[in-house]
C-alpha cells in the first residue's frame, strides 16, 4: 500500500475523500459519498483500495509523502543545526497550511478516537520524521550548540500545536490581529507565526547566554 501506484481516477477519489472526510469528519463519511461525489462507480472505489481505512491510509501517503521527502534531503543541506531546525519549521507550517483538511483529521479525530493502530503507514512515517529532527538535534548537541536536556519527541508537538490552536481559534485571531482576508491570515501563519514558532523552539535548544 505504501507505494501505491495513483492514476487520474484515484487521485480524484482521494481529492474527493480529503474534501468530504476534512468537513464531515471520517465516521461521518461514507464510501457512497465518496464515490457519489467523485462521479465514480462504488465498486470501482472499493476495488481501488478495499475499505475506507486503506482509502484514508492511501490519502496520508498520497499527502504527506513530499513533507518526508523534503525533511530527509535537509539533512544533506550544508547548513549549521539552528538553521536546519529552523528550515524544519518552515517546511512543517508549509505543508500542514497546504493540507489543513488532512492534518486536521490526522492530528484530532484520529489520535482522539485511538484509531491509529489501523494507520500503521502514518505511524511509519511519523517515526521515519522525528528520525530526521533526532539526526539534526544530536548534530547540534556534538557541536555544542543544542542543550543536552531536550526532550526530542515533543518539538513536533510543540510546532504543531501552536499552528492547530492557532488555526482551531482562525476567526479569533482574525479579529484580534486584523487578519480580515484570507491572504493576510496565511501570510501571518508564513511570516510571524512561523517566526514565532522558531524562536520557541530555538528558545528549547539553545543554551542562554
Amino acid at each position: 500500500m505504501s507505494n501505491i501506484e495513483l492514476n487520474d481516477k484515484k487521485i480524484q477519489i482521494l481529492e474527493v475523500a480529503e474534501k468530504l472526510f476534512s468537513e464531515k469528519g471520517f465516521d461521518g463519511t461514507s464510501i457512497r459519498d465518496i464515490s457519489k461525489m467523485a462521479k465514480i462507480n462504488i465498486a470501482m472505489v472499493s476495488y481501488y483500495f478495499g475499505s475506507k481505512e486503506r482509502l484514508l491510509e492511501a490519502l496520508i501517503l498520497y499527502k504527506t509523502s513530499d513533507l518526508k521527502l523534503q525533511i530527509e534531503s535537509l539533512l544533506h543541506e550544508n547548513l549549521e543545526p539552528l538553521d536546519k531546525v529552523n528550515k524544519l519549521v518552515e517546511i512543517y507550517i508549509n505543508r500542514i497550511n497546504c493540507n489543513r483538511g488532512i492534518y486536521r483529521i490526522l492530528h484530532f479525530e484520529l489520535t482522539s478516537k485511538k484509531r491509529e493502530e489501523n494507520l500503521a503507514a502514518f505511524a511509519e512515517l511519523k517515526k521515519g520524521n522525528l528520525k530526521s529532527l533526532e539526526t539534526i538535534i544530536r548534530e547540534g548537541q556534538s557541536k555544542g550548540i543544542f542543550r543536552t536536556d531536550v526532550v526530542i519527541p515533543l518539538i513536533t508537538p510543540t510546532i504543531l500545536g501552536t499552528f492547530f490552536h492557532f488555526h482551531m481559534n482562525k476567526p479569533f485571531f482574525q479579529e484580534l490581529l486584523h487578519l480580515n482576508t484570507e491572504t493576510l491570515y496565511n501570510d501571518y501563519i508564513k511570516n510571524s507565526l512561523t517566526k514565532h514558532i522558531q524562536q520557541t523552539i530555538k528558545a528549547l535548544l539553545v543554551y542562554e547566554n
